[in-house]
């Protein structure tokens, strides 16, 4: 068992030198940390990172640190004893880095790795799904209004399918300076190139490349007044223009992956969406923002087939595994994701492991991406 015996926690900076929380916890079996990432594109359901603000979750872990001596933690489902003590003094942020240091002190203690503590009969190895091209709220000046272009290559291995996808990524770049004369090989908030090409450019540069293809339009981006606003170039769509038009794209250029194609209040138009394409993943973000009500929802309205699943926009990993349960049960693909301000922390690929995602969208490159995918690789290696 493990018997949590202090709690503290401090500031670090992320992979957008934006501060963030790391928890450190000592215990009967050693010390142990976690920090948690950070969102920028946010969807309006997702639990708030803090509860008033980080520098505030910091004196509140300090506050209860002696509550947790009471308790002993032997299995996954004794995270209910932590989160019976912290129960809304605290944020998503600061609740998934504190578990994430506990399942830790657990694998220590029972001489497992992490996803074995999640699900010890794990097998199944999730697809990557990289970010190669980026535009939204994640690049800078002149861009593409969707938010990610994204590669998903078959292989036989996470290793291999992770080569695969940096070197495609390195030779998108001749394409994006042939096409893009203002290209200057910059990367965003995710590592991924920055272009001025719209998205239906930039789609014309990815399938050169005869890899699958997805696409993160982050749709409640730019959305307002019921209408979709567009920049690149100037135009404003309704919902069916807006369905008219993602339709074309996912015929033209044979995208099968499609993650938030409308607002975050459009249940509807997903809908509508997946009948059309059935075979395509159609991705519930924002949409569900790994709430389980809003999941439900989305089940009832039949929106989507495929639902991103971020720890930290939830906080609680008994409730993410209550998500991963409801997917699998409904037949709804997994799909595991990192933020856009991420830390060198790589418990994600365990979490993805242990509660067998059907996808782990990671980025393909950037030191903090690339632990997470190198993590991955690991276990891979370890039962193999």
């Amino acid at each position: 068992m493990v018997i949590i015996k202090s709690v503290t926690a401090k500031a670090v900076f992320d992979s957008r030198d934006e501060k963030t929380i790391l928890v450190s916890i000592k215990t009967n079996v050693g010390e142990f940390s976690a920090s948690a990432p950070n969102g920028k594109s946010k969807g309006k359901y997702e639990a708030k990172p803090w509860k008033k603000d980080l520098n505030g979750d910091i004196k509140t872990l300090k506050q209860f640190s002696d509550y947790f001596s009471d308790d002993e933690i032997e299995k996954f489902e004794d995270l209910r004893r932590i989160e019976d003590i912290v129960d809304r003094h605290i944020g998503a942020n600061t609740l998934f880095a504190l578990e994430s240091a506990v399942l830790k002190a657990l694998g220590k203690e029972k001489k497992k790795q992490v996803w074995q503590i999640v699900n010890p009969q794990a097998k199944k190895f999730p697809r990557l799904v990289g970010n190669c091209v980026g535009g939204g709220m994640h690049s800078e000046g002149k861009k593409p209004d969707f938010q990610e272009f994204l590669l998903i290559p078959k292989a036989n291995s996470i290793k291999e399918a992770f080569d695969n996808m940096k070197k495609i990524k390195g030779e998108v770049v001749y394409s994006l300076k042939d096409r893009d004369e203002k290209f200057q090989g910059k990367k965003n908030d995710e590592d991924a190139w920055q272009t001025s090409l719209n998205e239906k450019e930039v789609f014309d540069v990815l399938r050169e490349f005869n890899v699958p293809l997805g696409v993160d339009v982050a749709a409640s981006s730019f959305y307002g007044r019921k209408k979709y606003i567009y920049n690149n170039p100037v135009l404003s769509r309704d919902s069916d223009e807006q369905l008219s038009y993602i339709s074309n794209l996912i015929k033209n250029f044979n995208i099968s992956y499609i993650e938030d194609p409308f607002s975050e209040e459009d249940f509807s138009s997903f809908s509508k969406l997946l009948q059309k394409f059935p075979e395509a993943l159609i991705v519930g973000d924002d949409l569900t923002a790994t709430n389980i009500k809003r999941f439900e929802k989305a089940i009832e309205e039949k929106s989507i087939n495929a639902i991103i699943v971020k720890p930290n926009q939830n906080g609680s990993l008994l409730e993410v595994r209550d998500v991963c349960e409801l997917a699998k049960k409904h037949g709804i693909k997994l799909v595991f994701s990192h933020r856009s301000g991420e830390t060198k922390e790589d418990i994600l690929a365990d979490l993805a492991f242990g509660f067998q995602a059907d996808f782990f969208k990671c980025g393909i490159t950037g030191k903090e991406r690339e632990a997470k995918i190198k993590r991955l690789i690991e276990i891979e290696k370890s039962l193999r």
